[in-house]
């Protein structure tokens, strides 16, 4: 049987960088996709698997930073960013906007090469790591989410089946815990980019994430409002 090879997906709107990575990476062993915006990338993440992207910052419509803080909202595909600026402040923004690598223009196909192999090296280790040590519930406040049923469990044992956007909502709570978050956040992170920012559907929705977990509206102690603000996850939180 033949081996599968990792696919690699380029967005550069310049066409000579464009074809000039795809022709290098096909030859050293790589499928690879070529887009030129931020539009192509994410039909092509939608269309089918993707190992790695390399991504430039430079692009019409959204920038690539913009680009790679939204991916990491909803996906850990790895990211290398070029660009043709090499300035230490660019390089720290697109780390901290979850890029893995950054490269800077011009520069040797070959070192990128090794990038990727360095970087997909890496990451196929800590899928290994994951499978093998995946946690399958969150611990909170005497509750539990099971990750794998998408179930509540109250502190008496009894099962609650929540909603996908019930079950999406807590979990991004429980992930970040102790950490307030505003409507707009919470809206991206469980509806994805181009949500409705003025939709109040999400006070709705921690409305009844509160009954689910019998909280006393006027007074919860699990999720909190911060006044003027947004949300909060007040309890500590415990992987099993």
């Amino acid at each position: 049987m033949e081996q599968r090879r990792d696919c690699i997906l380029i967005v550069d709107d310049d066409v000579e960088i464009r074809t000039l990575l795809h022709d290098y990476l096909e030859r050293n062993g790589y499928r690879c996709v070529s887009v030129a915006d931020g539009t192509g990338m994410l039909a092509t993440l939608d269309r089918q698997a993707i190992d790695l992207i390399v991504l430039d910052v430079m692009l019409p419509g959204h920038d690539g930073l913009t680009l790679c803080r939204d991916l990491r909202t909803r996906s850990d595909v790895p990211v290398i960013m070029l660009t043709a600026r090499g300035e230490d402040t660019d390089r720290i923004i697109g780390l901290e906007m979850g890029a893995d690598d950054y490269l800077s223009k011009p520069f040797n196909p070959r070192e990128l090469l090794a990038r990727v192999k360095v970087i997909l090296r890496r990451a196929r280790g800590a899928m290994r790591v994951r499978a093998s040590d995946e946690p399958q519930r969150i611990r909170f406040a005497s509750w539990k989410l099971d990750l794998t049923t998408r179930n509540l469990v109250s502190p008496n044992g009894v099962v609650i089946a929540l909603s996908g956007a019930e079950f999406r909502l807590l979990k991004v709570f429980l992930e970040r815990p102790n950490r307030v978050l505003n409507r707009d956040q919470l809206m991206e992170l469980t509806q994805g980019q181009g949500a409705d920012a003025l939709d109040r559907s999400i006070d709705v929705l921690v409305s009844r994430v509160r009954q689910r977990l019998d909280e006393d509206a006027r007074e919860p102690r699990i999720i909190k409002t911060v006044r003027g603000e947004g949300y909060v996850l007040a309890s500590p939180v415990a992987y099993e």
